[in-house]
């Protein structure tokens, strides 16, 4: 799956970036959005480890003005129907970098952005 990304506002420095597994961010704290997406119950890991969460995305790094701009390709989740799709999950950027290893979530600190997965119309 293609991911891009071209966030502005964001503190400068590395944020872990994931889906989540509810896509609902009505919440302040972003805590409505659940944990990481796991449809197939794996250990948390980087976007390159081979046992992962499907929503592991890593890290992304916002520069001095605030501003991340990224595209990557990514495994282990789709737009389309069943059990893997992202489509409705909600996606979360970080205050802290995702060390990568941490279970169950990568020490990545407190939620300060959320955004819905959905289909272009």
């Amino acid at each position: 799956m293609l991911v891009r990304l071209n966030l502005a506002g964001v503190p400068a420095g590395a944020h872990g970036f994931h889906i989540h597994e509810k896509g609902d961010c009505s919440s302040a704290d972003g805590l409505s959005a659940g944990g990481h997406f796991n449809p197939l119950k794996a250990p948390h890991g980087g976007p390159g480890d081979v046992k992962r969460h499907a929503g592991d995305l890593g890290n992304v790094t916002a520069d001095a003005s605030g501003a991340v701009k990224r595209e990557s390709l990514f495994a282990g989740f789709t737009l389309g129907r069943g059990p893997t799709s992202a489509l409705g999950k909600a996606v979360v950027l970080h205050a802290n970098p995702d060390d990568l290893k941490s279970q169950p979530t990568g020490d990545a600190g407190g939620r300060i952005a959320c955004g819905i997965v959905e289909a272009a119309k």
